[in-house]
C-alpha cells in the first residue's frame, strides 16, 4: 500500500491504493506495532496481520474521521474501517492512563528543578549583598579615619572611578562624552597637563609692557558743566560705564561727579561707587585728567533736570557712539543747562575711532584709578591665600588687587615658606540672566523654554516682543554660530581634553549657576577638588558682603585675576574680559588666559553621539590652540580685553 506523507511523517492524501504484497510489508507492520501498541491490524477474512500505516484521522486525538463506521460497530469493542483497521478501545485507555501518570511525574520533577534554581539565586544574592554591605562598612570606618586625621574621605565607589573600573553613568545630552572623559582622567590621572597648549609664547608677550599712566596733556578744568551718571548692569557692566563717562567728561571739558549705581531688579544689589572703590584714589589719580567732585551743589540739586531736557537715557544714546555724536547732541545740552545726567548709562561709548590720549585716559582708569575698598581687599587677600593653601606667596597680580594686604599675608607666614598650590580659575557665566538673554537652548526641555520665556517677558521685554515676532534667529543658529555659552557639561569636557588631571584644584567664579547644584555634578565629580568663595570662606568673613552681590563679584574678580591659569567659557562677557585683559596688562606674559573658539567648539560637540575621544581632544585643543597666539588689539575691539596697543601698553623698550 502506498501512502503519500507530509513532512511530520503523517499521511496528507485521502485516496489509498491497496497493495498486494502482504509479505513485504510484514516486517513494516510489525515495526510500527512495536512503534504503535494501541493499534492492531486484521484482516477481514482470516484474521492475519496486514501492514497499515496510521492517519491523523485516525488518531485518538482527533476521534472517529470520516472513514470510519461507527453505526453497527460502536456497540463491540473494535471498530473496523474500511481498509480492515480497527481500533481497539482498550489499549488507548491504558495507553491514556500511562501517559497521564508519565506527565505527572515529569511535572513533579520540573517543578523541584525550578524551586532548586529559585533557591540557589536567592542564596547567591544574600551572599553578594552581605559582601556589599561589609564594603560599605568598611567604606564608613576607612571616612571616619580620614576625617579624624584631616584628610578629605572618599568611598569605595570613588576609589573605583579613580582607579578606571565602576566609572559613573553620565546622562543627558553629553552622558557619552562625559563618561568617555572619566576615563580619560583614570588613565591619566598622574599626567601633566600640557601647558603649551594654552600658554602664550613668553617672549613675544612679555615684550608689552604697561604704560597707561602716561600723560602728555594739560589738565581739564571742566568749565562747560556737570556731568553726573547712573551706571546700570553689575559690577563689571558698571566698571566699563565709569570708564567710558571719564573720557565724555574730558572730551567735552566738564566735571565729574563721583558715579552712581542703579539698582537692578537682576543683581537686587544697593552698593554704590564708595562701597566697592576707593573714592579718594578715584578722584587724586584722575585729578590730572578731568576735574572731580563729590557732590552737587545745593542749587543744582534743586533743579528738575528732567523738566529742563538734561536727562538722557540710553535710549536717548546709539550704541557704541563715536565722539562726534557726543560734541553735535550733548555739549549744546551741556552748555545751555550746565548740567547733565546720563540715565542707564552703559556701554555707549566706541572703541574706534577715538583719539590717542582719550583711549589711554580709558585704559588709565580701568587699570589704574579703579581700586577696590580695603574691606574687599582684605577679603580678597585672605581669599588668595587660602586658594594657595597658606603658602608664603605673592603672586604677579596681587599688590594690584588687594594692595597692601599682599604683604601682610607674606609677613605672617614668614619664616614658615611653602611652596605655593597653583590652581585653575573658571569662569562660569551661566547664570539665569546669561542664559535667558542668550536665547539658546540649554537642553532642559519644556521646562527650560517656559523659565526662560517667563524671564524675558519680565527683564528682557525687548527680546520677548522680537522672539514673539520671529525676527530673532533659531537658537539652533545661534548654537551653529557660537554665540551660546558653555554649559558646565561642555566646559569640564574642554577642560579635560586639555589635559588637566583630575588632581587639579579648579576655582569657580559665581554662584548662582542655572540650574542649581545638579547642573554641576558633571564638573564635580570629574573633578572633585572644585572650590568657590564660599568653600574657602567662613559665613563670618562672608557676613559683611552678603546681600551685595557686586561686592562678592568683586571677591571673584579677585579669584580670577590672580589664579596661575584662567579659563572662560563666555568670551562675550564682562567678567572674562575684564580679568583677561587685566592678566594681560600687568602679567608680564606669564598669566594664561584660556579662551575658547566657540563656533568650532560648538561644532565639534555637535557631534558628541558619535565622535572618538582621541579625536574629540585633538579638534578641542587644536581649537583653543588658535586663540593663543599673542597679537595687538583688532580694530574696534574691546581695550578692557585687549590692551595690547599703543594707547595703553608700549611694545620693547
Amino acid at each position: 500500500m502506498a501512502v503519500s506523507n507530509n513532512n511530520n511523517g503523517f499521511p496528507t492524501n485521502s485516496v489509498l491504493e491497496l497493495d498486494d504484497k502482504p509479505r513485504a510489508l510484514q516486517s513494516k507492520a510489525d515495526r510500527e506495532k512495536s512503534e504503535f501498541p494501541d493499534f492492531r491490524v486484521i484482516d477481514g477474512s482470516r484474521n492475519s496481520p496486514r501492514s497499515c500505516q496510521s492517519s491523523p484521522i485516525q488518531s485518538p486525538r482527533l476521534g472517529p474521521s470520516r472513514f470510519s463506521s461507527g453505526s453497527d460497530h460502536s456497540r463491540s469493542g473494535s471498530m473496523p474501517n474500511l481498509l480492515g483497521v480497527v481500533w481497539d478501545r482498550k489499549r488507548p485507555a491504558k495507553r491514556a492512563k500511562r501517559m497521564k501518570s508519565w506527565y505527572q511525574r515529569k511535572r513533579v520533577k520540573g517543578v523541584v528543578a525550578l524551586i532548586a534554581v529559585i533557591v540557589f539565586f536567592f542564596m547567591v544574592n544574600w551572599l553578594m549583598l552581605s559582601r556589599l554591605q561589609d564594603g560599605r562598612v568598611g567604606a564608613k570606618n576607612m571616612s571616619l579615619e580620614n576625617s579624624s586625621s584631616g584628610k578629605v574621605s572618599v568611598s569605595i565607589q570613588e576609589n573605583l572611578k579613580k582607579s578606571g573600573r565602576g566609572k559613573r553613568k553620565h546622562s543627558g545630552t553629553y552622558g557619552r562624552m562625559l563618561s568617555l572623559a572619566a576615563h580619560a582622567l583614570a588613565e591619566g590621572q598622574n599626567k601633566r597637563e600640557p601647558k603649551d597648549l594654552w600658554q602664550e609664547p613668553l617672549v613675544p608677550a612679555s615684550a608689552w609692557r604697561p604704560c597707561a599712566d602716561q600723560r602728555s596733556w594739560m589738565p581739564c578744568e571742566g568749565k562747560n558743566g556737570y556731568i553726573m551718571v547712573t551706571a546700570n548692569g553689575g559690577i563689571n557692566q558698571q566698571r566699563v560705564a565709569v570708564c567710558n563717562i571719564v573720557v565724555i567728561a574730558r572730551l567735552l571739558n566738564a566735571t565729574l561727579v563721583v558715579p552712581k549705581f542703579m539698582y537692578s531688579d537682576v543683581w537686587t544689589d544697593v552698593s554704590q561707587f564708595g562701597d566697592i572703590y576707593q573714592e579718594e584714589h578715584f578722584t587724586t589719580y584722575l585729578a590730572s585728567d578731568i576735574r572731580i567732585v563729590n557732590e552737587l551743589s545745593k542749587e543744582l540739586q534743586s533743579l528738575d533736570l528732567e523738566a529742563i531736557g538734561s536727562v538722557v537715557t540710553d535710549a536717548d544714546i546709539p550704541k557704541e557712539s563715536k565722539p562726534s555724536f557726543y560734541l553735535k547732541n550733548i555739549l549744546p545740552i551741556l552748555i545751555k543747562n550746565g548740567i547733565i545726567h546720563f540715565v542707564g548709562f552703559g556701554n555707549r561709548l566706541a572703541f574706534d575711532p577715538i583719539p590717542f590720549q582719550l583711549q589711554r585716559l580709558r585704559c588709565r582708569c580701568n587699570f589704574h584709578a579703579l581700586r577696590f575698598v580695603p574691606k574687599v581687599q582684605e577679603t580678597g587677600a585672605l581669599l588668595l591665600k587660602r586658594l594657595r593653601q597658606n603658602a608664603s606667596y605673592v603672586g604677579v597680580l596681587d599688590r594690584y588687587l588687594v594692595g597692601p594686604y599682599a604683604e601682610s599675608v607674606l609677613k605672617e607666614k614668614q619664616g614658615h615658606a611653602k611652596k605655593a598650590s597653583k590652581y585653575l580659575a573658571l569662569h562660569l557665566r551661566f547664570e539665569i540672566d546669561m542664559v535667558a538673554h542668550s536665547l539658546c537652548y540649554f537642553g532642559g526641555g519644556e521646562k527650560e523654554r517656559r523659565e526662560l520665556e517667563a524671564y524675558r517677558e519680565i527683564h528682557f521685554p525687548t527680546l520677548t516682543y522680537l522672539e514673539k515676532g520671529k525676527k530673532l534667529p533659531s537658537p539652533e543658529a545661534l548654537r551653529s554660530e557660537g554665540l551660546c555659552p558653555l554649559t558646565p557639561e561642555e566646559a569640564v569636557l574642554m577642560l579635560t581634553a586639555l589635559g588637566f588631571n583630575r588632581k587639579t584644584q579648579i576655582f569657580v567664579a559665581g554662584a548662582n549657576i542655572y540650574g542649581g547644584r545638579s547642573r554641576l555634578i558633571s564638573l564635580t565629580s570629574l573633578y572633585p577638588n572644585l572650590i568657590t568663595k564660599e568653600n574657602l570662606l567662613s559665613s563670618r568673613e562672608l557676613e559683611p558682603f552678603m546681600n551685595f552681590s557686586s561686592q562678592l563679584a568683586a571677591l571673584d574678580f579677585i579669584g580670577c585675576t590672580a589664579a596661575d591659569a584662567f579659563a572662560m567659557t563666555d568670551s562675550g562677557s564682562q567678567l572674562s574680559s575684564l580679568v583677561s585683559g587685566y592678566r594681560i596688562y600687568y602679567g608680564g606674559g606669564r598669566m594664561p588666559t584660556i579662551r575658547p573658539n566657540k563656533r568650532r567648539l560648538a561644532d565639534i560637540f555637535l557631534k558628541n553621539n558619535t565622535i572618538e575621544w582621541k579625536i574629540f581632544e585633538q579638534r578641542v585643543r587644536k581649537a583653543v590652540r588658535q586663540t593663543k597666539h599673542v597679537q595687538s588689539r583688532p580694530k574696534g575691539r574691546s581695550i578692557y580685553r585687549y590692551p595690547r596697543c599703543m594707547e595703553c601698553m608700549c611694545l620693547g623698550q
